[in-house]
């Protein structure tokens, strides 16, 4: 869904600072899609579309506030500093998971082995498989 908050292009702040600077007459003459085709020329640069755009302005007291809020998907590049975290933060996030499927794929194999009775160590055990047997009852 895309906000837009319409108001008139006289109301751009490039169109407004040039028809200060031109007769009344001269600055009436303009039709308001002439006024839209100066103003993309003098912003100079046109922002794509967002899926949220909303803009507008606020009178508080003596003064005019404009406002604006855009959402959307990110389609710019990516800096250097930001392409190596986002590529750290893929490497840790690998490196966790590993490290979590081998701690538990390792109890299991312990707990088969126990099962199965078989001692790798003469008197030594971890207790996890006596754990489990008695609190599995």
């Amino acid at each position: 869904m895309v906000f837009k908050v319409k108001h008139p292009v006289r109301e751009e702040p490039n169109i407004q600072h040039v028809l200060e600077r031109m007769p009344k007459k001269a600055a009436d003459s303009f039709s308001d899609e002439q006024l839209s085709y100066l103003n993309m020329a003098l912003a100079g640069r046109q922002w794509g579309s967002h899926k949220v755009d909303l803009r507008g302005t606020v009178s508080v007291l003596r003064s005019r506030y404009y406002f604006v809020f855009l959402a959307g998907r990110d389609k710019r590049d990516l800096s250097r500093i930001e392409s190596r975290i986002g590529k750290m933060a893929i490497a840790t996030a690998i490196a966790v998971f590993v490290c979590v499927s081998m701690l538990f794929g390792l109890t299991l194999l312990y707990i088969l082995k126990s099962w199965l009775g078989i001692n790798l160590f003469e008197g030594f055990s971890l207790g996890l498989w006596d754990w489990i047997k008695a609190n599995a009852s």
